[in-house]
């Protein structure tokens, strides 16, 4: 089992949710947390609720400038990456007839395409140190559909189909890529996917805590497991799925679309 104590974890949507939690449990675990996101105030409330060394840095991973500058910057003030976690990540659940091209295209740009900038950037350092670990934190999203999701699906598809490739890439190399899919958080993810918050009311028994997928995030790195999907049932879930696709398609209509 891996230790945590003195290792360089970047974050990338650090700024709450999901990368605040995970932030905050890296750095008890003793690890040098480095947060990136576009909202320097907000970046700045997660700084203060950590204990251990850390940092910050301004970031948009729509821009392959920036991010490959940023990177650099952290391996010339710290000497390496250790962890990356591609976390930043947005979503707009609307029926597809409705949405537009670049609704579709914002939501590639930066929750697919943003994963595969920082990790194009990081990977020659990790390669180069025959160490590291990947995490993509993507979503069940990616693993089954549901109505209004096609264009977020799709890029936590892509995210998924991302890391099991470089996965068989990267095999003896030294370096370790997983993906965690959680379902339904609760985090201000919902603020822009469902403005009216009637999907966020429906699963509301069904929420992780964000605190539960950092949990998982951590676990996969210390145990360098390849995959984690969150809550079990979901995962449960998913295995019934690939088996019988046309019968849990039937059964799970309604709890699925209740968007």
């Amino acid at each position: 089992m891996m230790t945590l104590q003195d290792k360089i974890a970047v974050i990338t949507g650090a700024s709450g949710g999901i990368g605040a939690a995970t932030a905050r449990l890296l750095s008890r675990q003793g690890a040098t947390v480095i947060l990136m996101g576009r909202s320097e105030r907000k970046l700045e409330e997660t700084l203060a609720s950590l204990t251990g060394r850390h940092d910050s840095f301004l970031l948009d991973v729509t821009s392959t400038e920036q991010v490959f500058v940023v990177m650099d910057q952290v391996v010339e003030r710290y000497g390496r990456i250790d962890i990356l976690i591609n976390n930043a990540g947005y979503g707009v659940f609307e029926p597809f007839s409705e949405a537009s091209l670049e609704t579709i295209g914002g939501m590639m740009d930066v929750n697919y395409m943003g994963t595969v900038r920082c990790t194009k950037a990081v990977l020659p350092h990790m390669l180069r140190a025959g160490s590291g670990h990947i995490v993509n934190v993507a979503s069940m999203a990616g693993k089954v559909g549901s109505a209004k999701s096609a264009g977020y699906s799709a890029t936590k598809h892509a995210v998924i189909g991302f890391t099991n490739c470089l996965r068989q890439e990267l095999k003896g190399s030294g370096v370790y890529i997983s993906a965690v899919n959680p379902g339904p958080v609760d985090t201000p993810f919902f603020d822009i996917a469902d403005p009216s918050g009637t999907y966020a009311n429906n699963v509301r028994w069904f929420m992780l805590k964000p605190e539960q997928v950092a949990r998982a995030v951590v676990d996969v790195i210390r145990h360098r497991k390849r995959e984690r999907n969150i809550p079990f049932v979901a995962g449960l879930g998913v295995k019934i799925y690939q088996l019988f696709p046309g019968l849990f398609d039937r059964i799970a209509y309604r709890m699925l679309n209740q968007k």
